[in-house]
C-alpha cells in the first residue's frame, strides 16, 4: 500500500493534535515493519485477513485519551474513516475492515482493569478482554464475579456494547444490563461521561453498538455476588442415546429452570460408533451457582430425562468455571485467561431466537443437514432465555430479546486454510440451514443478535441510507428500539459520522 499525501498529513495533524511526539510510536503504516503482525494479532475470523482483504491506511494503538482524540480529530479533518477494535471478535470484520480508506483505532494498550471489592464495581478499559477482567476481580475476591462472555479474548469494548452475555445471564442479566457509567469521547473529540453524555446516549451506548456513537474508552460496572464454589457438568449425548428427545424436553424446561441454573446445549456433527457412519451430539454444558448437593435434586425434579449423575458434576471456585467455559481443563491455571493472540479459524456465523419448542421432527431436519461433508466443522449453541432475562423491559437498553424468548440459537461453520480456496461452499451450506430453520424461530421480524453480527440479513450504502432501508437490519436486531437509536444518533452528532466500527456495511 502505497502512503499517500492524505496519509503524510493525517501523520502530522496525529503529531500536532497529540501535543508530543510520544504517540509516533504507537502509529503503524504499511511502511513499517510490524504494520501487519499488529493488524493480525487480534483478527478472529481468519475470512477477513486474505491479501485481498481492504487494508487500514494506518494502525493507531492509542495509551492515552489524548492519543484517541487526536486520531478522531485527524480523522474528520483529512476524511478518514475510523474503524474502532477492542478484542477483533466481530463476526464480519467490521472492526478492521472497510471498503473506503479508514484508520484503524486499536485499543490494544487501553487496558487497565482498577476493582473496587468494597463498593463492588469495577472501572474496566474497552482494550481489556472478558478473560482479564475476571482475573483481575477473582485476585480480589473469590465471591464477586461479572457477567459476561465465555470466550476469554473478546475486547470488552464491542462485547459490552454489543449485548454481550454469559453463563450467568439468567441470574443478572447481560454484561450490559450492569453497567453503571461509562468515558466516551465523541466525533468531535469530547470526553464524555454518564452525566455529561446524557441519558439518551448512555441508553443507546449499552447493546446498540457503542461504535456507531464514539469510542467508548472505558466502562464502570456492577460487580455481582457468586458463591464461593459453584459446580459445573457437561453431559454428551448422540442421537443413539435419545438425544433428540431429550433436547426436545429441554426446550420446554430450560428458560424455567431456578435462575441460579444455566444450561446451554452444543450440537455438533460427531463420527458414530458404527464404522463409517456419522452421528449427531448434544453436549449440555452447565453452571450451577451452588453445590452438587442441591444442583442434583433440583435436576431430578426438574430435568430427569439428561440422566445427571453425581460424577458428572465438578466443583470449583467462580474463576476456575471461567477456565472451564473457556474450553481449558478445570485444572488449568486462571493465568490461561490474561492470553491472547490471533485465530486461525475460519469461519460464518448466523443467529436466530426461538419462541415456540421445535417439534421433534424439525430437530430431525436439522440432523440431516449436519451429514453434509460442509458440516464437518459446524456447530449450533442453544442458549436458554428466562430468568432475570425476562424481567427486564425490552426497552430497558436497546437489546430487546427478552421475555418470550425460549433459547437463542448461534449457527457457526468453520473451515481450514485449506479448504478456504473455496468458502462459498460452507457459506452456502449455512445460508440453507438458516433457510430451513425459518418456520420454527422468531417472526416478523425474525429477529439477530447484533455481536452475531450477519451481513446477510442487510448492510448500509456506502453512500446515505435512509431509515426504511435501515430498518430491514436494524428492526432485526433491535426491534422497536432502533427508531431510538436513530434519533438518539441524530440528536448527538451534528457532524458527518466517521465511526462506523459497529454500523453494519
Amino acid at each position: 500500500m502505497k502512503r499517500t499525501s492524505t496519509d503524510e498529513n493525517f501523520l502530522q495533524c496525529l503529531t500536532l493534535h497529540s501535543g508530543n511526539d510520544s504517540i509516533s510510536k504507537l502509529i503503524y503504516t504499511s511502511s513499517n515493519s510490524s504494520f501487519s503482525a499488529v493488524l493480525k494479532f487480534d483478527i478472529r475470523n481468519t475470512r477477513f485477513s486474505t491479501p485481498s482483504t481492504p487494508k487500514p491506511q494506518v494502525i493507531v494503538t492509542p495509551l492515552l485519551i489524548s492519543h484517541v482524540q487526536a486520531t478522531l480529530n485527524c480523522s474528520l479533518k483529512h476524511g478518514l474513516q475510523v474503524r474502532v477494535r477492542s478484542g477483533g471478535h466481530d463476526y464480519e470484520g467490521l472492526s478492521y475492515v472497510s471498503p473506503v480508506p479508514f484508520v484503524l483505532l486499536d485499543l490494544i494498550n487501553l487496558r487497565t482493569i482498577s476493582v473496587d471489592i468494597e463498593n463492588s464495581f469495577a472501572w474496566v478499559q474497552s482494550g481489556a478482554t472478558v478473560g482479564e477482567v475476571y482475573y483481575w476481580i477473582a485476585n480480589k475476591s473469590r465471591t464477586l464475579g461479572f457477567p459476561a462472555g465465555l470466550c476469554r479474548t473478546m475486547g470488552v469494548g464491542g462485547h459490552f456494547s454489543g449485548g454481550g452475555y454469559g453463563t450467568m445471564m439468567r441470574k443478572y442479566g447481560l454484561a450490559a444490563d450492569n453497567v453503571l457509567d461509562a468515558h466516551l469521547i465523541d466525533v468531535k473529540g469530547r470526553f464524555l461521561d454518564r452525566k455529561s453524555m446524557g441519558e439518551d446516549l448512555f441508553w443507546a451506548i449499552r447493546g446498540g453498538g457503542g461504535g456507531s456513537f464514539g469510542v467508548i474508552v472505558a466502562w464502570k460496572i456492577q460487580l455481582v455476588p457468586v458463591p464461593s464454589n459453584v459446580t459445573v457438568f457437561t453431559v454428551k449425548r448422540n442421537l443413539e442415546q435419545n438425544a433428540t428427545k431429550i433436547l426436545h424436553r429441554w426446550q420446554y424446561v430450560a428458560d424455567k429452570f431456578d435462575t441460579d441454573l444455566f444450561i446451554r446445549v452444543v450440537l455438533t456433527g460427531v463420527n458414530s460408533s458404527q464404522e463409517g457412519n456419522r452421528t449427531v451430539q448434544a453436549s449440555f454444558n452447565s453452571l450451577y451457582l451452588g453445590g452438587k448437593d442441591k444442583l442434583l435434586p433440583l435436576m431430578q425434579e426438574s430435568f430427569p430425562e439428561l440422566g445427571l449423575v453425581s460424577e458428572d458434576c465438578t466443583e470449583m471456585s467462580w474463576i476456575q468455571s471461567m477456565v472451564y467455559f473457556a474450553g481449558f481443563s478445570s485444572e488449568q491455571s486462571p493465568d490461561i485467561l490474561l492470553t491472547r493472540g490471533p485465530s486461525i479459524l475460519y469461519f460464518k456465523g448466523k443467529s436466530d431466537y426461538v419462541k415456540n419448542p421445535i417439534p421433534e421432527i424439525g430437530l430431525e431436519g436439522i440432523w440431516q443437514r449436519f451429514y453434509e461433508k460442509e458440516a464437518a466443522s459446524a456447530m449450533l449453541i442453544l442458549t436458554p432465555y428466562g430468568g432475570r432475562m425476562s424481567e427486564i423491559s425490552e426497552s430497558s437498553i436497546p437489546f430487546p430479546h427478552r421475555a418470550g424468548n425460549i433459547y437463542k440459537i448461534q449457527h457457526l461453520v468453520s473451515w481450514s486454510e485449506q479448504e478456504n480456496a473455496a468458502p462459498e461452499k460452507y457459506v452456502n451450506w449455512i445460508r440453507r440451514l438458516y433457510d430451513y430453520m425459518a418456520p420454527y424461530v422468531s417472526q416478523s421480524p425474525r429477529e439477530a443478535y447484533l455481536n452475531y453480527r450477519d451481513l446477510d440479513i442487510g448492510t448500509n450504502n456506502e453512500g446515505n441510507t435512509n431509515y426504511s432501508q435501515a430498518s430491514i437490519w436494524g428492526t432485526k436486531y433491535f426491534k422497536n428500539n432502533f427508531k431510538r437509536l436513530v434519533d438518539v444518533k441524530t440528536l448527538s452528532l451534528k457532524v458527518d459520522l466517521i465511526i462506523t466500527s459497529k454500523a453494519p456495511r
